[in-house]
């Protein structure tokens, strides 16, 4: 489907109902009626259901002791998961778009910025329900435990937290973790260099205090440029309303200045007053581990809380692949986001990015796919994609691979590694990188957040390009002979996707080395200036 037909068939998802109807249309949501405790067991079911194939979103509709609470809130967990279809609806495409060109056209709809549009307050849900002051009580909420040593209970983790920048007044939107402390009090994690971090050292610095409001009840579409490192003099609701195609609508909350998704399931309002710290965690993170033991955060005390009716609370697990919340939706966004910061710096021939779910959930590898055009193309790749934007932050491991290798394919990526990449010769160490707090290879933990990076060159050597060793390869006619008599043959599935081909046309033999040559027609015993070689 092309995109101009993927657009028309569909209007963009309204909010998380909307996209909740879309995710049951093609499969992919499991409805649990039966009341299931938030404690573990909630987090349980989604880390074993996550392992399934496909691996479905679960609606769990009765909290456990919450079944006659108010509000009655629904949990979601497992929103995007491993799913590359859930993935490609949040992003306002086809559920079917293969994942490299799902990559692609996301990298596209980066470039494209739509401011959001101010709504009145009658015409945001999110305003259906407001509790304010003593009014507030989140024991009432089904707020889940994940993990059995976590240090609390976390609301939203699948959020959007929303700061201003003291200086430049631009609105930025993250996604962190929030343990309960009490009634109306959530601490905030951040790891060093996030935006909501840098706005609260800056407020506090000038004896200010910060406002805060973060959406637990979310589109997803959040959750992908939530994840993501943008310029910070531009907010993440224009990169959303460029990925969905027009405005995000927003309204000012009432407690604060800032602008909330008028769509929304449930936000809390509030403010970090300087100075103000909780002890926080440990909490079960994306890496597969526990975090840091438990530390001092900066806290939220909340002034507001909207809610729909029936609000539905958005959970995202943190665990090892695939399992993790923050592996399939991240990897495609996050890939997009580098491929986006090739295309900024003017690189050339760039085929594919891929950050795998399986690294760590998308954080710990990426690999580029490129057409090597000139001396030091691979080098230069490998470099720029351990220190852009998009990539800078935790990776440990950049291979480059040529253009006939699907950097989404590990057996093509490993099978490039052990074939085209001498580590003697291709693999450079970067130390002292921008890493976490949370990687729990860095001991003693004071080394963190500091990290490393391997940039794996497994791409022909470029100086023997033209003698490199032949790749075997089948050729197009044949391919396309058997696709179409494949259903014919009694053979199971699809034929699977080739990207090269052997060119047409008899092969005269040559030696181990070389590239083989097309037969051509001689004349008078040799061959025509021009002709393929």
């Amino acid at each position: 489907m092309n995109e101009k037909a993927n657009a028309a068939s569909h209007a963009p998802v309204q909010d998380l109902r909307d996209w909740l109807s879309r995710a049951e249309k093609i499969g992919e949501l499991v409805r649990v009626t039966k009341p299931v405790d938030r404690d573990e067991e909630m987090s349980a079911i989604t880390y074993l259901i996550a392992k399934q194939k496909p691996s479905p979103a679960v609606l769990f509709e009765n909290a456990a002791g919450f079944e006659n609470s108010n509000p009655k809130a629904k949990l979601l967990w497992n929103v995007l998961g491993p799913s590359v279809k859930r993935t490609a609806i949040s992003l306002e495409e086809h559920p079917d778009t293969p994942t490299v060109e799902l990559i692609r056209r996301t990298k596209e709809k980066l470039k494209r910025r739509i401011p959001p549009v101010e709504v009145t307050a009658a015409e945001a849900p999110i305003f259906e329900n407001t509790l304010l002051g003593d009014q507030i009580d989140l024991d009432k909420l089904p707020i889940p435990r994940h993990w059995p040593l976590d240090g609390g209970r976390y609301a939203g983790t699948a959020d959007a937290v929303i700061t201003r920048d003291p200086d430049s007044g631009y609105l930025n939107i993250g996604t962190y973790r929030m343990m309960v402390q009490n009634k109306n009090t959530v601490g905030l994690f951040l790891s060093p260099g996030k935006d909501a971090r840098l706005h609260i050292t800056r407020a506090w610095e000038q004896g200010k205090t910060l406002q805060v409001a973060a959406a637990w009840g979310i589109d997803p579409l959040f959750m992908l440029v939530g994840s993501q490192s943008f310029p910070k003099n531009i907010s993440e609701y224009e990169f959303a309303g460029g990925i969905k195609g027009c405005p995000i609508p927003v309204v000012k909350g009432k407690t604060t200045d800032l602008m909330i998704p008028a769509f929304a399931e449930l936000v809390i309002e509030g403010e970090i007053r300087p100075n103000s710290m909780m002890s926080e965690g440990p909490f079960g993170e994306f890496t597969g581990y526990y975090g840091k033991p438990e530390d001092v955060c900066p806290f939220v005390t909340i002034t507001a809380m909207h809610y729909r009716t029936n609000p539905i609370l958005t959970n995202a697990l943190m665990a090892d692949y695939p399992s993790c919340e923050q592996s399939g939706f991240f990897s495609v966004i996050r890939s997009a986001k580098i491929w986006d910061d090739f295309d900024k710096l003017g690189i050339p021939g760039i085929h594919g990015v891929y950050s795998h779910p399986a690294a760590a959930g998308g954080f710990g590898m990426i690999v580029v796919s490129l057409e090597q055009k000139y001396a030091g193309h691979a080098a230069q790749v490998l470099a720029l994609a351990a220190q852009m934007p998009g990539g800078a932050y935790y990776t440990k491991w950049i291979v480059a691979v040529d253009e006939d290798v699907d950097p989404t394919d590990m057996d093509q990526v490993i099978w490039a590694m052990a074939s085209r990449c001498n580590p003697v010769d291709d693999i450079d160490i970067l130390r002292d990188t921008w890493s976490t707090p949370l990687d729990p290879s860095q001991n003693p933990p004071d080394k963190r957040p500091y990290g490393s990076k391997a940039l794996i060159n497994a791409c022909k050597n470029h100086r023997f390009m033209q003698t490199f060793a032949k790749r075997t390869r089948l050729r197009k006619s044949v391919y396309d002979k058997l696709a179409n008599q494949w259903q014919d043959l009694g053979l199971p599935g699809a034929i699977p996707t080739l990207k090269t081909f052997e060119p047409e046309g008899p092969v005269i033999a040559s030696s181990y080395n070389d590239e083989a040559k097309v037969a051509a027609p001689l004349k008078g015993g040799k061959r025509s200036p021009g002709e393929a070689m």
